[in-house]
């Protein structure tokens, strides 16, 4: 997707050779236009499959999520959460997912009451990093509350992403493949303290 290509050249950061920083047009400011236009390109992909229902993971992916669902005709999202509180009581779906941009651990929770067995899901994530978050959820939502089938997509897939894709097809056997709008192959550069570096597609 050359629009969201030639944004991150723009604007998007690379940290310590690992993380690319997008805060002003999603991590923390969201440009509108460019979200509905990723939106419209998942839109697109999908266009011949048919879907009862988004789920995502706080707080990123919502904006993206929402975007898609939109362009599909106003889909029901679901999104995991990321912390108990006095919202997550009841039954719950759970995963452990390990976070690569805080590096720590966390359990992922979606009531049991948003997830109905045999719907057509779509997994939907701002990142494909280690491909943790969407491990996590593909066994929430195919194995756990065994939906059928399952798609795992992301809006950018990122170099680290083989081994997570390799878990996300052993996860579920009915797994569609991820269907990123867009690929970058590298975030290296040649200086560790370079905070400006873009990276490489």
């Amino acid at each position: 997707m050359e629009e969201l290509k030639q944004r991150i050249l723009q604007d998007g950061l690379v940290i310590d050779n690992r993380i690319l920083k997008i805060d002003n047009f999603l991590n923390q400011q969201i440009d509108t236009n460019l979200i509905n236009h990723v939106g419209q390109e998942f839109a697109r992909r999908f266009k011949d499959v048919h879907i009862d229902r988004i789920v995502t993971i706080e707080a990123s992916g919502i904006a993206v999520a929402y975007a898609a669902s939109l362009a599909m005709g106003n889909l029901p999202i679901v999104f995991a959460r990321k912390k108990k509180s006095l919202l997550t009581k009841g039954e719950q779906y759970t995963a452990k997912i390990y976070s690569y941009t805080k590096e720590e651990e966390y359990t992922a929770t979606i009531s049991k009451a948003y997830l109905h067995a045999g719907e057509s899901v779509l997994i939907i994530d701002d990142f494909l990093a280690s491909g943790a978050a969407a491990v996590g959820l593909t066994d929430i939502v195919a194995r756990q509350a065994v939906l059928s089938p399952v798609s795992a997509s992301s809006s950018k897939r990122l170099s680290r992403a083989a081994a997570g894709r390799w878990k996300i097809k052993a996860s579920a056997s009915n797994l569609w493949p991820a269907s990123p709008v867009l690929k970058i192959t590298n975030l290296s550069s040649s200086n560790k303290e370079n905070h400006h570096a873009r990276p490489i597609f």
